[in-house]
């Protein structure tokens, strides 16, 4: 009777486990889609709510402010509050987002929704991997980790395909209408599957939630990439784009005074004495730096270069996509054993596809442009599912919830700044006529220095790599 009484109980968990993570699979999903499903229709959301194109990417900039500011927050609420509640709560938010969105008459309700919905999903990232670690074993959690990389890595590459398609057959709002069904659908699967998981600063144990300091990291995050943006669009010379990363700045020395005299800051300053994280963060920063260069640009170049619809650009990217759905669950699995390796081998391999990018592909045909962003996916799921286990392997327990938020809060950032620095060096190269890559020989010159810029982050990245290595 004991046997079978534990059988049961041991079938009950997997059952539970099997719940949560396709619970979390969804969440990561929609998050990643819902983040850049609007790009390809923001010409038509520009003409039906008459806006210009400059508001209209604010649907696009808003919801990325909110989660640089969002992730770390709720990181380090998870530390404090059950998880489970939190979780709820942000499924709740980013279901009331998506039909704000999916009703908005208005250019400011619209963005207003996004912001909402960025509120909500912020929280699904850095929460998923917090309960991948405090559910799942060492040895099952790379597995786990690696499910949940790669509907991330699906829900971007196939966003725009989502979005453009989409949008274009039952116009714009369908798209909030179905991330609406899907946010219900996640809200109410999140009361059944979420375990009770009590936070690491248990009660009565002194615990106090640094809201300054807290603010102080939104800030630093938020301008930084406010002024990126603004960097991009109008220049960095323009007041918008220096005043906010100047301000950037300042948030960042108020954040590293609050976070060495408070009594219990936001952030552990022994945090950042931890070398093997430290390179785990340096090492997503980069690495997203790279993927988004690639997600971004790849389309744009064979569109403007290669005359191709906006349907056929995303299309290019199929591949790169279906190669992180295919090859994160894989890798995952043996993360647990080789996971330094792997992140090895996919920071070169993302390293060779951005500099076959800019030595063979840009100008040339669309096929080899899709060679290079096949090995960029790649690399990505080479990378994501093993550089979040080695992070959270880092960091003792009561350090993961405020480890993980900066750590996917990073990930934001360098695909922000990536977006946005390698945006200005391409407008900044329009008219160059010698590229910066001696190997270069077509003719779309700023195609090329854009994805050697992209090469350089990814060696970047492998530095850190190597001193991940000798940190241990």
């Amino acid at each position: 009777m004991k046997t079978t009484a534990k059988s049961k109980g041991t079938v009950q968990k997997q059952v539970s486990a099997k719940l949560l993570l396709m619970v979390l699979a969804l969440s990561s999903l929609l998050a990643a889609i819902t983040v850049d499903m609007v790009n390809p229709v923001l010409g038509l959301i520009s003409q039906s709510l008459e806006a210009s194109k400059a508001q209209v990417s604010w649907t696009v900039s808003g919801i990325a402010l909110v989660l640089a500011i969002g992730v770390p927050l709720y990181g380090r609420m998870s530390d404090f509050f059950a998880l489970r509640k939190v979780f709820i709560i942000a499924a709740a938010v980013l279901t009331l987002g998506s039909l704000l969105c999916a009703l908005a008459s208005s250019l400011p309700l619209l963005v207003l929704g996004r912001m909402v919905q960025g509120a909500g999903m912020s929280a699904i990232p850095v929460l998923s991997v917090v309960a991948i670690s405090r559910v799942f074993p060492e040895g099952q959690r790379g597995a786990a980790l690696g499910i949940v990389a790669g509907c991330i890595g699906i829900g971007t590459a196939f966003g725009p395909i989502f979005g453009g398609s989409v949008g274009q057959i039952w116009g714009w709002p369908s798209l909030f209408w179905i991330t609406f069904a899907l946010s219900l659908l996640i809200l109410i699967g999140s009361i059944f599957a979420l375990p009770g998981i009590s936070p690491a600063m248990e009660e009565g144990s002194g615990r106090k939630f640094d809201l300054i300091g807290g603010m102080m990291l939104g800030l630093t995050a938020g301008l930084l990439l406010f002024g990126v943006t603004q960097g991009e669009s109008a220049g960095f010379a323009a007041i918008s784009a220096w005043g906010s990363l100047l301000g950037s700045v300042l948030a960042l020395l108020g954040f590293i005074w609050r976070i060495n005299t408070a009594d219990k800051p936001f952030v552990p300053p022994v945090l950042f004495k931890n070398k093997p994280y430290v390179c785990s963060v340096i090492i997503a920063f980069f690495s997203m730096f790279a993927y988004f260069a690639v997600l971004v640009f790849v389309p744009l170049l064979v569109v403007e270069v290669n005359g191709l619809s906006p349907g056929e650009a995303g299309m290019i990217l199929l591949p790169g996509g279906a190669a992180v759905a295919i090859c994160s669950p894989w890798v995952g699995r043996f993360s647990d054993r080789f996971g330094s390796k792997l992140v090895a081998a996919g920071v070169g391999i993302m390293g060779i596809s951005t500099l076959f990018l800019s030595t063979f592909a840009s100008g040339a045909s669309p096929v080899l442009v899709s060679v290079g962003a096949l090995g960029a996916g790649i690399a990505f799921a080479f990378i994501n599912s093993p550089i979040n286990n080695a992070a959270v392997s880092a960091l003792p327990k009561d350090q993961v919830g405020a480890g993980m938020g900066i750590f996917q809060g990073t990930l934001y950032l360098g695909a922000g700044t990536g977006a946005g620095m390698i945006g200005a060096l391409l407008h900044a190269r329009r008219e160059a006529a010698d590229p910066l890559n001696p190997l270069y020989s077509l003719d779309a010159v700023a195609y090329s220095d854009a994805f050697l810029a992209a090469t350089v982050a990814a060696v970047i990245a492998l530095i850190a790599v190597l001193a991940k290595g000798t940190a241990r």
